[in-house]
């Protein structure tokens, strides 16, 4: 387990890609169960220390608190969006612009469940009827704003294939963001299974074609990115993290390096 950074209250950890950071229905190993053996805390409750949550294929920074109080305190911090993330992904394609913003809001997709897309007014219209008790109440929830930042950090090649190394912040931090919006503006995270290409959700982030801006990623070119990269861990990762501690108040800012 790689430890940043630990004290009575709060420990902060570099999970690597494939682990769960919460045990899942059948027990399985995760970060947080390693985090409780290693450290414990004050309510001797493992799911009492998680206030965060890192997707099983995304690597990078999680904080765990040890104390109720600092428990209390990270809460209220990510509710108010007071702690600060990046992340840095290797996406298809080569990005035209060198930073700008993806503001988009997301929906549960009602044709590729549990998976989100990008919330349209057509896709709106097709929930009208639907009864909440057989396809759930989070299906019919509003669309959620949301709003990522990317900043180019290079262009490369993969195996020959165009791909960019690219900064992302989420703003609003919605479930599976990251991924949807970079689905939905023509350039998937490498590796991504879901949102990617041949992926389990709906292509583009569940916009059409057209609806994609002139720089995005060739269906060819996606699929020799995939066909390159096989079963390599989805290229995204939780690289910063700031934010005031829970207990101390002191500024603190943490980082590390993308595997990839």
């Amino acid at each position: 387990m790689d430890v940043v950074y630990e004290d009575e209250h709060i420990a902060v950890i570099n999970k690597p890609s494939g682990v769960l950071t919460v045990p899942g229905k059948e027990d399985n190993p995760s970060i947080n169960k390693a985090v409780f053996d290693r450290f414990g805390c004050e309510s001797n409750r493992m799911d009492k220390m998680v206030v965060h949550r890192l997707g099983m294929d995304t690597s990078g920074l999680v904080v765990f608190a040890r104390t109720n109080s600092a428990l209390r305190e990270l809460n209220t911090l990510f509710r108010t969006r007071k702690v600060t993330r990046k992340y840095e992904a290797l996406v298809c394609g080569h990005i035209g612009e060198d930073s700008g913003s993806i503001a988009l809001p997301l929906m549960r997709d009602y044709e590729y469940p549990p998976y989100m897309r990008v919330s349209t007014d057509e896709h709106q219209s097709a929930l009208i009827g639907l009864d909440s008790d057989e396809v759930g109440k989070k299906m019919l929830e509003s669309p959620k704003d949301s709003l990522t930042e990317f900043e180019v950090i290079s262009r490369e090649e993969l195996d020959g294939n165009d791909v960019t190394k690219v900064s992302l912040t989420s703003v609003s931090g919605r479930t599976h963001q990251l991924n949807v919006h970079c689905a939905a503006i023509g350039h998937p995270i490498v590796g991504d299974s879901v949102y990617g290409f041949g992926g389990s959700a709906a292509a583009n982030g569940g916009l059409n074609e057209d609806d994609l801006p002139a720089d995005k990623a060739s269906s060819e070119l996606q699929s020799a990115i995939a066909s390159a990269c096989g079963d390599k861990p989805m290229c995204v990762h939780a690289k910063s993290i700031s934010f005031e501690h829970p207990i101390t108040r002191d500024k603190l800012s943490f980082e590390c390096d993308a595997p990839f």
